[in-house]
């Protein structure tokens, strides 16, 4: 059972507030975007959002909506260079950052489009961070526990690393998080996501679990 079993009254807060704390945060840092858009567009040119479809609540894809932080086409770019067998994985001094991006990301500045995500009720404040739609086709039965809730902005995970941590790390602080949830819970998070901002940016760790899963996803290469 899941700590938002155990508090369905607390659960039902946190879907009010939720929309009600995004859009009070979107009018007070809508300065702060504007900014950042119009950085983006003077830096590197359109677009100034990145969009993907992401894994949501109970797997439906949503758009999920940052600011653009590396060139258009990373991805292309990446296979092209060969940075990884992780084709959405960053490598350490990543080439494929704008100028501006690195900072972006590492001061989370990138997600605060993730406002209106909430807004639309597909992302909440605070929850598991979503994966591409593609590396949640690798989740085995375990792994999709963390679908069971929306995906947040920041969450228990995220507090404790970034890219510097694996799937299998990652995945335990989540469930960690379903286990133990309550809004106390979701206001340390918040309160320790402040203290994030400015951090250095970590070294990325090759996600070889997310490697390995992919390869066996993929035709003639499901036995070895």
């Amino acid at each position: 059972m899941t700590g938002f079993e155990r508090h369905p009254w607390q659960g039902r807060l946190k879907a009010v507030l939720d929309p009600v704390l995004a859009a009070l945060l979107a009018v007070l840092l809508s300065p702060v975007m504007l900014a950042v858009a119009v950085w983006i567009l003077v830096d590197s040119g359109r677009p100034i959002l990145f969009v993907r479809p992401r894994a949501g609540r109970n797997g439906k894809p949503f758009r999920m909506l940052k600011f653009r932080s590396m060139v258009p086409d990373a991805l292309e770019v990446g296979r092209r260079l060969a940075l990884s067998d992780d084709p959405f994985g960053l490598v350490q001094d990543d080439p494929r950052f704008t100028r501006g991006g690195r900072f972006l990301r590492r001061t989370g500045l990138d997600e605060l489009p993730q406002l209106f995500n909430v807004l639309r009720g597909d992302m909440s404040l605070v929850g598991p961070r979503p994966d591409l739609v593609e590396q949640a086709a690798h989740y085995t039965p375990q792994d999709r526990r963390r679908l069971l809730v929306r995906p947040g902005i920041t969450g228990w995970s995220q507090v404790h690393g970034r890219e510097d941590m694996t799937w299998p790390e990652r995945f335990r602080l989540d469930d960690w998080y379903l286990d133990h949830w309550t809004l106390g819970v979701d206001v340390r998070i918040l309160v320790r996501t402040v203290g994030q901002f400015f951090r250095p940016h970590p070294v990325p760790v090759v996600d070889t679990l997310n490697i390995e899963r992919g390869k066996a996803k993929r035709p003639g290469e499901r036995e070895a």
